[in-house]
Formats: C-alpha cells, sequence, structure tokens
C-alpha cells in the first residue's frame, strides 16, 4: 500500500470519513474530490471494501506507533512522561484526528473489522500507559486500572465542551491530570 497511489485514495477516505462516517467513504465520492476517474481507484482497490481494510490498517498502525512513541521514557521520569502524553492530548486538540477516530469508533458498532481495529488500538495505549504506571510503583493491577482511568479523561475531556471558555478548560485539565499523576 505504501506505493504512493494507494495512499492518495486512503488519505481522501479519511478525509470523507471524518466528515461524513463510513456511509460516505464511496468511490464515487472519493474520485470527484481528488478530481479524477473511478478507473484510477480500481487500478490500485479490488473495491470499496479493499479500500476501508487499507484505512483501517493504516489507522491500526499509525496509532500503535504513535502510542508506542509518545510512552517511550527516553531519559524522563515515567510521571514526567505521563504528564507529557495528557498535555498532547488536551493541549493539542487535532479536530481531524478526533472526528476520524470518533466514525472509526461509529463504525466498529456495527462492523466486526473495524471493532478489532479499535480493540486492537485500545489495547496498545491501555498496554504501553500501564507499563508506564508500572514504573512509577503501581502494582500491575492498580497500573492497568489506572490506565483505564487515564483513557477514560484523554478521550471525554476532548468531548467536553467547558462553557467558562480556554482558560477554565486548561485550569480543569490540570488540576484532573494532577489526580491522575497522584
Amino acid at each position: 500500500m505504501s506505493d504512493g497511489k494507494g495512499d492518495v485514495w486512503v488519505e481522501a477516505g479519511f478525509a470523507e470519513l471524518a466528515r461524513s462516517g463510513v456511509e460516505g467513504v464511496r468511490v464515487e465520492v472519493l474520485a470527484k474530490n481528488l478530481g479524477v476517474t473511478k478507473g484510477g481507484f480500481y487500478r490500485r482497490f479490488a473495491d470499496r471494501a479493499a479500500l476501508l481494510d487499507a484505512m483501517l490498517q493504516r489507522w491500526r498502525e499509525g496509532r500503535a506507533a504513535s502510542i508506542a512513541q509518545q510512552t517511550r521514557l527516553d531519559g524522563q521520569e515515567p510521571r514526567e512522561r505521563l504528564k507529557a502524553v495528557i498535555q498532547l492530548y488536551s493541549e493539542r486538540l487535532n479536530p481531524e484526528a478526533m472526528a476520524i477516530e470518533l466514525a472509526i469508533r461509529q463504525w466498529a458498532r456495527s462492523d466486526e473489522s473495524a471493532a478489532s481495529a479499535v480493540a486492537g488500538v485500545d489495547a496498545a495505549r491501555l498496554k504501553h500507559v500501564a507499563e508506564l504506571y508500572r514504573a512509577t510503583g503501581l502494582a500491575a493491577e492498580e497500573a492497568e486500572a489506572q490506565a483505564f482511568l487515564f483513557y477514560c479523561f484523554i478521550f471525554g475531556q476532548s468531548l467536553l465542551f467547558v462553557e467558562r471558555g480556554p482558560r477554565k478548560r486548561s485550569q480543569l485539565v490540570a488540576k484532573s491530570a494532577e489526580k491522575l499523576l497522584d
């Protein structure tokens, strides 16, 4: 898939997925968005299902690599690394990435392949963060529970609208993060 040709279609698929969900990821729509004919698509993919599979594979591999890199200690203390991950996810909101994440999770409610991809990404996220918590001295079971709360916070805070503006949101996130790092 990294021949370059399929990547354009996969990226267009992600853009449409973020915009209109998996139902909107249709060959005609993507071809129109790319300004090309459908023939180019069929030279690269057998059908829409093959594109959707390629999208799930790219998302799963990309998320797994990203979380592995984000949780690597590289000489930092585990608590500092956890704090950095919280800041990454709470201060640098990426609306398109969040739209893709939510669309894939919605897709996973009715599709086994998407559900498997989401389960794999979630397992990787929880595993890597639990390893950081274990490095702080927590027992395995406690570290897993703390990692679960960590991700509930990471994703939950991104969905909440705080009425009193970005400054209040930052203060709430910082105070909440302190609780996760105690």
